[in-house]
């Protein structure tokens, strides 16, 4: 911010006054402010101030520094664009932001950059004022896929808000995998304590973690677990890794069936998990699927909970929890 100083000027006549003149001067620099002439003075420098300033002002401004005007370009930044800027090793990590949600977003970038990895992140920006506020500080590092939701408050679970907003990210998460590179997905509100990525073991064609509190054997089966009372798994969309597989692909295909087929209703009140799980459980079989280990992913319900389960796993290095908010420490990751 710059300031701006006015120099005064002071007008000297070289020629001695004589006490006439100066008596004449002191008479009219004495003039009643609210005499004709004062009036005059006085209107004269209102239209000055509120008429030429103002004009100055405006003209100027259409030549210094505007931060929207510079970033109008990035409407036009395409996924395939930026997905190539940000790749590192083939691999992006995504979330997708809206303005409200900024503050987590700040949160959970800084625990990525201490596991070095903040450089192939890409945010994917629900409005544009968040495409602006993440580019203009990290170039090329947000794009918008349009047409934008109307996302000018946060939206509480459950609402149709929040569902029209979840309900975007398989097909991000599918036109990413079509571009050919790995896509790691988190929420926003978590934070990585250590790095996810040695926990992707083999090839796969999707990775995610469970959403139950019940505590697993530290050897449990990588496979989908059985189905719930509801007919289907527990399955957390909060952290979702993919490779550019046919059948990561079929599965972000019916994931985006699914919720299609259940939209959001007032008595419904869906979210994009459910779909997720009903996307996994049809494809069973046909598709490579890998639950990460619960000792190094849990739950939100069980690290918060279970007091005895976390400091037993703390001990032996592993931990990765889901709170609404994953969180990594010391090899775990934790979901909020």
């Amino acid at each position: 911010m710059s300031l701006h100083q006015r120099q005064q000027q002071h007008l000297i006549d070289p020629s001695p006054l004589s006490p006439q003149s100066t008596a004449d001067a002191q008479h009219k620099r004495t003039t009643p402010l609210f005499s004709r002439t004062g009036l005059l003075i006085l209107l004269s420098l209102i239209l000055v101030l509120g008429v030429v300033f103002p004009w100055i002002r405006s003209t100027d401004s259409l030549f210094s520094s505007n931060p929207r005007g510079s970033l109008a370009k990035w409407r036009s930044y395409t996924l395939s664009q930026a997905a190539a800027f940000v790749a590192k090793n083939g691999t992006v990590v995504v979330c997708a932001v809206s303005e409200p949600y900024i503050p987590f977003l700040n949160n959970w970038l800084i625990s990525v950059s201490r596991q070095k990895h903040q450089d192939k992140v890409l945010v994917i920006a629900e409005d544009y004022a968040t495409l602006y506020k993440v580019n203009e500080r990290w170039p090329g590092h947000a794009v918008l896929v349009p047409p934008a939701p109307d996302t000018q408050s946060a939206h509480k679970f459950g609402s149709q808000g929040f569902f029209n907003f979840t309900s975007r990210r398989p097909q991000h998460l599918l036109h990413i995998l079509e571009l050919g590179y790995n896509v790691m997905y988190n929420d926003v509100d978590m934070v990585w304590l250590a790095d996810p990525f040695p926990y992707l073991e083999g090839n796969h064609d999707v990775y995610f973690t469970d959403d139950m509190a019940a505590v697993k054997a530290l050897n449990h089966p990588h496979d989908l677990p059985p189905p719930g009372k509801k007919g289907r798994t527990y399955i957390c969309s909060c952290m979702i890794f993919l490779r550019p597989t046919i059948g990561a692909k079929d599965v972000m295909r019916k994931w985006i069936e699914e919720l299609q087929a259940q939209p959001w209703s007032k008595k419904a009140k869906s979210n994009d998990q459910p779909a997720f799980n009903w996307a996994l459980n049809k494809t069973v079989g046909q598709v490579d699927l890998y639950l990460l280990p619960q000792a190094a992913f849990p739950s939100g319900g069980l690290y918060f909970k279970n007091e005895t389960w976390v400091q037993e796993t703390r001990v032996m290095n592993l931990h990765l929890v889901e709170y609404e908010a994953n969180v990594f420490f010391d090899g775990t990751f934790i979901s909020t």
